[in-house]
Order: C-alpha cells, then sequence, then structure tokens
C-alpha cells in the first residue's frame, strides 16, 4: 500500500471513531445572538452576582473562592453561551438587586419578590427553602403566629426577602434591620431584640456559635430562589427559563446541593408542574 493510501486510511479511521465517539460534553443548541450580546455584553464576560448572605445559595471555600449551587448554575449557563464567567461577589440580597438595577451584573441569584419585579426579569424558582425566627431559650414565644405583636422587634438583613415580606404582612411587630443577613444574629443579641429573621440553616448555624437560643417550629414564609437579569431583557430572561428547567429536570440542581453539603433546600418543581 503506497504512502498516500495508508495515510488516508488512517485519517478516515480516526474521523470515523470521532464520529461514533460524540461530544464528551452536553452540546446545546446555538444560543440566539441576543442572548449572548444581553448576557455577555461586557467584552464577551457574564457578570453573575454571587451572594454571600445567603448560604443556601454560596459560600467562601478552604482558598476563598466561591462555591455553591448558585457558583456552579452561572458556571454552566456561561459554558453553555460560550461566554467567560465573572463572579461578583455580594454580602447581602440588598446590594445584589441594587447591581442588577444599576446593570452592573448580567445575572442575579434572589428570591421571587413583587417588589424586585420592578426592576429585573425573573426565571422560575430553582431552589425553595424556609424563612425561620430565632429566639432567646427563656422566651414566652413558641410559635410563629404569636410573632407579630406590639413591642416584638424583629431583627432582619436589609433589603432580604424577609424584610420585603415582613414589611408587607407584619401588623403590630417592628423590624430592626441588620446591614446584612448573616449579621442578623449578633444585632438580636447586641439590641436585646426579641426575635430573629432569616434563612433557616443560617439561623440554626448560628444557634450553635452562640447557644442560648432556640428557633420557632415550622416557618414563617417560603421563599423562591429563581435567576434573574436586569429589566428589559427578556431574550436572556426567556433563554434562562428554559435553561433552568433543563438543569432542576436533569438533576443538575440536586446534585449540586448535596455536593455542596445543603440541608433544608429543595430543589423546586417545574413551572406549571
Amino acid at each position: 500500500m503506497s504512502q498516500s493510501r495508508r495515510s488516508f486510511g488512517l485519517a478516515a479511521g480516526a474521523a470515523l471513531l470521532a464520529a461514533c465517539a460524540g461530544p464528551t460534553t452536553h452540546a446545546p443548541a446555538a444560543a440566539d445572538p441576543r442572548v449572548v450580546a444581553q448576557l455577555g455584553g461586557t467584552g464577551g464576560k457574564l457578570r453573575a452576582a454571587i451572594n454571600f448572605g445567603n448560604p443556601i445559595l454560596a459560600s467562601r471555600g478552604a482558598n476563598g473562592e466561591p462555591k455553591g449551587v448558585s457558583v456552579d448554575l452561572a458556571r454552566e449557563a456561561a459554558r453553555r453561551l460560550g461566554l467567560a464567567v465573572e463572579l461578583v461577589q455580594f454580602n447581602s440580597a440588598g446590594t445584589v438587586v441594587d447591581a442588577v438595577k444599576a446593570a452592573q451584573v448580567d445575572l442575579a441569584f434572589v428570591a421571587i419578590d413583587p417588589v424586585r419585579a420592578a426592576d429585573m426579569e425573573y426565571t422560575a424558582p430553582y431552589v425553595v427553602i424556609e424563612g425561620a425566627y430565632l429566639v432567646r431559650n427563656a422566651s414566652p414565644l413558641v410559635r410563629n403566629d404569636e410573632v407579630d405583636r406590639a413591642g416584638t422587634r424583629i431583627a432582619v438583613g436589609r433589603g432580604s426577602a424577609y424584610d420585603l415580606f415582613l414589611t408587607r404582612e407584619l401588623k403590630a411587630a417592628t423590624l430592626v434591620r441588620a446591614p446584612t443577613s448573616p449579621a442578623v444574629t449578633d444585632l438580636f443579641l447586641a439590641q436585646n431584640l426579641e426575635v430573629a429573621a432569616g434563612v433557616k440553616q443560617q439561623l440554626e448555624a448560628d444557634a450553635k456559635r452562640v447557644g442560648g437560643v432556640r428557633l420557632l417550629p415550622g416557618r414563617f414564609m417560603v421563599i423562591e430562589q429563581a435567576m434573574g437579569v436586569p429589566k428589559g431583557r427578556t431574550a436572556a430572561q426567556a433563554w434562562l427559563k428554559g435553561f433552568i428547567e433543563e438543569m432542576k429536570a436533569s438533576g443538575f440542581v440536586a446534585e449540586a446541593l448535596k455536593r455542596h453539603g445543603i440541608e433544608g433546600a429543595a430543589v423546586a418543581p417545574r413551572a406549571g408542574g
């Protein structure tokens, strides 16, 4: 066999093997150019807001790098769009929302709330978490429905989903706002307040840290965590809606929660399901 025929045969065989093997990673359909422009219009980077104020969504690893389900989702979305990802770090939901309003980020992971809907476009939720109340062991309060009384002061993270919800719902109790959700328990103790409100898992960790406190049974609200983009970026919202439904259905979200050791959070049901 001539050298040229031998080379042709080897090349053809290699091509056949490559075709049979297929892609090693999921190959999504080509993204609409409008989606790429709306999510990566800043130098081809997807600027994703990562909120360390909610331990369900994100935390810092041993090396200080962000980790968590929101980090995993941001990186996967960027990969599918062919964009670089920039993880823009925040310590509170309120500052994340401000960044979305100012279009300083392209993507955020936030609790769905009608107040925020004025400034951003949401997907359906991908994770459902619980809001809980924390009190001192000696507190006479034993049920969530006993909290909304005159004279009861509730510590809450400024601009958090709990702040927005309780601002609407409370009739008699008053709110005292901490700068971030992780600072709520310390403010509650320092100012001798009656109740602290926040992410159940955060308050459980705080209870172990400070001692002498307990969570009221159950929950006072359910928080639906979704992906959001600045208002008017409807092409990006439409693409992300399909993306997040696939991430739930494929087990990606459930696996991320398990991998990062998150308990007490559930994968949200499929939209319309």
